[in-house]
């Protein structure tokens, strides 16, 4: 008698059509899993995947997206929001939403992606609305992980596009003197993935921060030297900013671009902090995931991805 196949397990995804998620996305099909993904706008079909149109504040579609679902993996959120309103809808409405789903359709594992931001809140308005989904998390009776990223890069970025572009026409815009940790996208894709499997639970109640695996992260004169390196430009023009330049260049992107601007007043608080390393108790188990992706070659894909797709 021929064994009955096990059920091809299926994972809820937010933000499936965004950077992180889209590279979640891959990565779970890669690894078997079926995927119903929430979108707001119509989608080309793809083999493992069930798109549910809706979006965070519709409760019903919510409900849909999980209905059947093994695990959530919620990445969605807003990086940047033009007032505080734009954050709480964001980022706190949207994962009690989604908490609610979930816990209704009696789903017990919850992944949510935060920010290193929420370690501290009082910066800026983003990191405060993390730090406010992490309390709604922490608070549930889910198995839930949270996963805060430092700064991530790779093919789809639109965040760290304009420090590629100002590389390669010889110029840099430094933050205040400080360090940060990153990571590339496929590396964190493969850690929730990885989470994901986790359907007993062994990482639940975690807090991970994960990052390329470099000891006390990056100087952002040394980040930035790592760009100039990908793009293959030599930089002859560098300026080292402060925080009341940062929020002039703030003020002419959000003058300039609207909502579009990637430097909000907002970002330019949390830009100015001198320590976004990732912090070493907090890596997530080395038996559990490694970043895989040198960073140097990783951001060497990344710009070749960007001249592919003429974004730069």
């Amino acid at each position: 008698m021929t064994p009955a196949l096990a059920p091809t397990p299926v994972l809820a995804l937010t933000g499936a059509t965004g950077f992180v998620g889209s590279a979640a996305l891959d990565q779970a099909l890669a690894a078997g899993w079926h995927v119903r993904a929430l979108t707001r706008r119509p989608q080309a079909a793809r083999d493992g995947v069930t798109w549910v149109s809706g979006a965070l504040d519709a409760p019903a579609s919510l409900a849909q997206l999980v209905d059947g679902a093994d695990v959530v993996l919620h990445i969605a959120g807003v990086v940047s929001a033009p007032d505080l309103a734009g954050f709480q809808a964001g980022n706190i409405d949207a994962v009690q939403n989604m908490l609610t789903a979930t816990q209704q359709a009696n789903i017990r594992r919850f992944i949510h992606i935060s920010s290193l931001s929420a370690r501290e809140p009082a910066l800026s308005q983003y990191g405060w609305s993390k730090a406010q989904s992490e309390d709604l998390v922490k608070a549930s009776a889910l198995d839930w992980t949270i996963i805060r990223p430092p700064a991530v890069f790779g093919p789809r970025d639109t965040e760290m596009l304009d420090l590629f572009r100002m590389a390669q026409r010889g110029l840099q815009l430094l933050p205040p003197p400080g360090r940060m940790s990153g990571i590339f996208v496929t590396d964190l894709a493969r850690l929730l993935v990885t989470l994901a499997d986790d359907r007993h639970g062994l990482s639940a109640g975690a807090v991970y921060e994960p990052d390329d695996g470099r000891s006390h992260g990056w100087t952002h004169r040394e980040f930035a030297d790592a760009i100039a390196d990908a793009v293959g430009k030599k930089i002859w023009l560098r300026l080292t900013s402060n925080a009341f330049l940062l929020n002039n260049v703030a003020r002419l992107d959000m003058l300039f671009r609207g909502k579009k601007a990637k430097l909000t007043r907002d970002r330019a608080a949390y830009i100015a902090h001198p320590d976004w390393v990732v912090s070493n108790h907090a890596r997530p188990p080395a038996s559990l995931w490694q970043a895989q992706t040198d960073t140097n070659s990783a951001l060497r894909q990344t710009a070749s991805w960007y001249r592919a797709e003429k974004w730069m």
